[in-house]
């Protein structure tokens, strides 16, 4: 192969070669380079340490606290409030975390005392809140820790007090608070199903009066009712025909006493008549419309419109009765009279008695035209309530099925507020749902943060990998030969003789003087990083 064509492969795997030497070159640069590696590792050690040390020291303060359930069983006392362990957390964190409770706090501990005169209130407060940690308990899920960092053990501790206290104190009023605005909301609503309660009982009173008579729970007194006045206007209807027949025959006794002689006897021409007289015939209607009165009481009250009017209508026939009454002594002194009399008077007394039988005939036969006219009026009356009986039945079921309804929504709105009135009296005095403290605040002896042994080693690791970095860099940007694989791949040209090294006595001396020096001068800087990581331990 000429030395063209090896100068054409070598161009052909250059770049490969390249990187690979480059990557092989890395373990010798180090060695050659150790002392910057290991210097640039031990002043970004020290320096960082320095640093740290400078830091102040911040303190934190744990308390952990635990939900406890309410001290009377839910069997007796429903409790109005049904969030969650977590959704207390939040509601209560967000209040903790609130600007003015955190403002409070910052004065009365005069926090952040440097700070206050280049930051806001708000900037302020949002240092307020990266310092408090509210955190839920993994073991328990009924627990949760609250902690405060600060400058000093002391003032940790009495900050994380003061929002322990505040936690649980802001925990019992907001249970108070949502079970009094639950009962506040029930009595309202309350009050409004009580007064749409009574508006549909008094809807339904007035319906009642209006169609009183015609109520589903009458129709059975109706009938009863109906029966009997038609009872009534069957006897009416019959002592009527009868007092019309007696009236045909007293008109036909008269006109044949009137074309008779007057010397006939006429004594006894009423004494074999079938008829009832009229002062019999009144009693007898005056009986009847008391019974018919005895039969409306058992379904009415006195007051009833119906009864009244039967009242009235025994006022009336009593009247009738009292009359009759009055004009029967004038009768029997007229008969009496009549039998010492002559025939021509006694003729005249039988024409005058026909004549008043035939008037209390026409008296009584118009008394039972409007007695039959009354109740036939009574029991178009009565018909009609029955035949709408099926009709405000139907109205009445509405109306009292809206009243069932809202006296079941009033009773069960009385008996949850009722339920929340007692949860809201349980909650006042603190035994109901709530947070007790289990481990108070602590009085930190160690500083939480810095972790200046961490924030060390990590400055340690990163100085070291500075310096490795500077090592491989100040490699790069060197071209001198360090193997004959380099010379022959750089060169493109075989190798045809090599020069051992070869020192003299007195390089060697140097030598082995520059390696003791190496090794006890990386021993110090060993030891004086150590020492300071060790201070950091003791001392963080």
């Amino acid at each position: 192969m000429t030395d063209t064509e090896r100068v054409q492969e070598y161009q052909d795997n250059g770049s490969e070669g390249d990187i690979g030497q480059f990557v092989g070159r890395i373990p010798g640069a180090l060695t050659r380079h150790r002392w910057l590696v290991i210097a640039t590792g031990s002043i970004v050690a020290l320096t960082t340490i320095a640093v740290v040390l400078r830091l102040p020291n911040r303190y934190t303060s744990e308390a952990t606290l635990f939900s406890v359930q309410q001290q009377v069983p839910e069997r007796y006392v429903v409790s109005t409030t049904t969030a969650d362990v977590s959704q207390d957390l939040d509601t209560i964190a967000q209040e903790i975390f609130s600007r003015p409770l955190l403002l409070g706090i910052i004065d009365e501990f005069n926090l952040y005392a440097k700070q206050k005169a280049r930051l806001t209130p708000e900037q302020l407060v949002e240092l307020a809140r990266r310092d408090v940690t509210v955190q839920q308990l993994k073991s328990r899920a009924n627990g949760f820790k609250l902690s405060f960092v600060a400058e000093t053990p002391q003032l940790a501790q009495m900050v994380t007090s003061k929002l322990t206290t505040t936690f649980i104190e802001q925990n019992l009023k907001t249970r108070a608070d949502q079970a009094t605005t639950t009962t506040t909301f029930l009595r309202e609503q309350l009050e409004t199903a009580k007064s749409q309660l009574a508006e549909q009982e008094q809807r339904l009173r007035e319906y009642k009066m209006q169609y009183l008579g015609e109520l589903p729970e009458q129709q059975q007194g109706n009938l009863g009712i109906l029966t009997g006045l038609q009872n009534q206007l069957d006897n009416v209807m019959s002592n009527r025909n009868h007092a019309q027949q007696q009236r045909l025959y007293l008109e036909s006794l008269l006109s044949e006493h009137r074309r008779r002689p007057r010397h006939v006897e006429v004594t006894a021409v009423t004494a074999d008549s079938p008829a009832l007289t009229p002062l019999e015939a009144a009693q007898r209607d005056l009986l009847a419309l008391q019974r018919e009165r005895r039969r409306l009481l058992m379904s009415y009250t006195a007051q009833h419109p119906d009864v009244l009017k039967k009242d009235q209508e025994i006022r009336e026939q009593q009247t009738v009765l009292d009359d009759l009454k009055g004009s029967d002594p004038a009768h029997s002194s007229t008969n009496v009279a009549a039998s010492d009399a002559s025939p021509n008077d006694e003729f005249n007394v039988a024409v005058a008695q026909l004549k008043s039988q035939l008037q209390a005939n026409t008296l009584e036969i118009e008394n039972l035209a409007k007695k039959e006219q009354s109740l036939r009026g009574e029991i178009d009356q009565y018909r009609s309530r029955l035949n709408l009986t099926p009709v405000r039945e139907q109205q009445l079921t509405s109306l009292q099925r809206d009243y069932d309804l809202l006296r079941q929504h009033y009773g069960d709105l009385l008996k949850k507020e009722q339920e929340s009135q007692m949860a809201t009296n349980l909650e006042k005095r603190q035994e109901g749902h709530r947070f007790r403290l289990a481990d108070p605040p602590n009085l930190p002896t160690r500083p939480s943060s810095p972790k200046r042994l961490l924030i060390s080693l990590i400055g340690l690791a990163a100085g070291v990998l500075l310096g490795g970095a500077l090592a491989v860099l100040i490699e790069a940007r060197n071209s001198s030969f360090r193997s004959v694989d380099e010379v022959s791949r750089r060169l493109a040209l075989p190798l045809v003789v090599g020069i051992p090294l070869s020192l003299t006595p007195v390089e060697e001396s140097a030598r082995s003087r520059r390696m003791t020096f190496e090794w006890v001068a990386g021993c110090v800087v060993f030891l004086a990083v150590s020492t300071a990581e060790y201070y950091l331990y003791l001392h963080q």
